[in-house]
């Protein structure tokens, strides 16, 4: 059966309990009707964790029967519910898989009040791994953060762990590798240990460095699968170094990503971005609240942003916890640090 949501939402009526004082509270009611089961396992969650989710969040009653869901509470409570459940169908219908950190992610955007038209944004396949599954951006910003990517030549992605900056921005260069924009990929990343002393590590100098990368492979593997990363890791076409193998370059036609960010000096920020050449784009990303340099030494994604701020052809992204893709508990962490106070980005003697 089709959907009965519209755009001018009326209730199907209202009924009332009797309070304490006996009088009558009055309770608004509407009706929604699903497609289908499987439509309807997508929206409620397995075992119907979205749907406790929901009426908890929303502070209304939902009630499904077949493919009829019914939801009731106050006026502004059953509003919302109609928004959130539209919005939420018609990502189901755009072919998006819910998980519980999109619904919380829907329902936060909505209270907000910038939650329209959110299927528009995160129903857009930007590329395909190697097994064929499509990736599409979990929030508006991560949304906007590829739209910078694809107009700009030098981005800056900064904000917490968890918001997909690293990931998105391996996603595009694969895209523009196969799309022949780029002749090769360069990945690099600062050899920073993060608070920890590691000791001797056996091995040749790539071998050293390789713990420090292996994200970077992981996200490689992902999109392209061992093998075909393998191929063209030795053919040179995918590049992924230490920050210190930089120094001296020039780099044309490239898609060059920095990642870990937080850990240049200011003087290895400024060799890595004089790397540019013609025809190449780079994507710097960082968290500035983790920042493991010694005690002492500044930042340089700190300063990068005073320095090129309003330059053309450059743009810096913020991501918020809202863009946290992990475990929901995540946000409640990195919350919890901004409340109580977090690292220092400048490490005090």
């Amino acid at each position: 059966m089709r959907s009965k949501l519209s755009k001018n939402w009326q209730p199907t009526g209202n009924s009332g309990i009797t309070g304490d004082d006996g009088g009558k509270i009055l309770r608004n009611e509407t009706k929604l009707f699903l497609k289908d089961g499987e439509e309807a396992l997508n929206l409620l969650g397995l075992e119907d964790v979205h749907l406790r989710f929901l009426e908890e969040r929303l502070g209304c009653q939902i009630i499904v029967r077949g493919g009829e869901m019914t939801v009731t509470g106050g006026e502004c409570q059953v509003k919302l519910a109609q928004t959130v459940m539209e919005q939420l169908l018609a990502l189901i219908r755009k072919g998006n898989n819910l998980t519980l950190a999109d619904v919380s992610y829907v329902v936060s955007k909505i209270e907000e009040g910038s939650g329209q038209d959110m299927a528009q944004s995160l129903t857009k396949v930007i590329a395909t791994t190697h097994r064929g599954k499509p990736i599409k951006a979990k929030t508006i910003g991560q949304a906007k953060y590829v739209k910078s990517i694809e107009k700009e030549s030098l981005i800056f992605g900064i904000g917490p762990a968890g918001t997909g900056k690293t990931y998105l921005a391996v996603v595009m260069a694969v895209k523009a590798l196969r799309a022949k924009e780029v002749n090769r990929i360069v990945l690099t990343r600062p050899a920073v240990e993060a608070g920890e002393k590691l000791g001797f590590l056996p091995g040749d100098l790539q071998e050293k460095v390789n713990p420090y990368l292996r994200p970077l492979y992981d996200a490689m593997f992902d999109l392209l699968g061992p093998d075909t990363t393998g191929r063209y890791l030795e053919k040179g076409t995918i590049e992924i170094a230490p920050l210190a193998y930089m120094r001296g370059r020039t780099l044309d036609e490239s898609f060059i990503i920095l990642d870990e960010a937080q850990n240049t000096s200011p003087e290895q920020m400024k060799m890595f971005l004089t790397r540019l050449g013609f025809g190449s784009k780079a994507v710097v990303t960082g968290d500035i609240t983790q920042v493991d340099l010694p005690r002492g030494h500044y930042s340089g994604l700190i300063e990068v942003q005073r320095i090129l701020e309003g330059i053309p052809g450059i743009s810096f992204h913020y991501f918020t916890v809202d863009d946290i893709v992990r475990n929901p508990l995540v946000q409640s962490i990195i919350h919890a640090y901004e409340q109580k106070g977090d690292n220092p980005s400048k490490n005090e003697d």
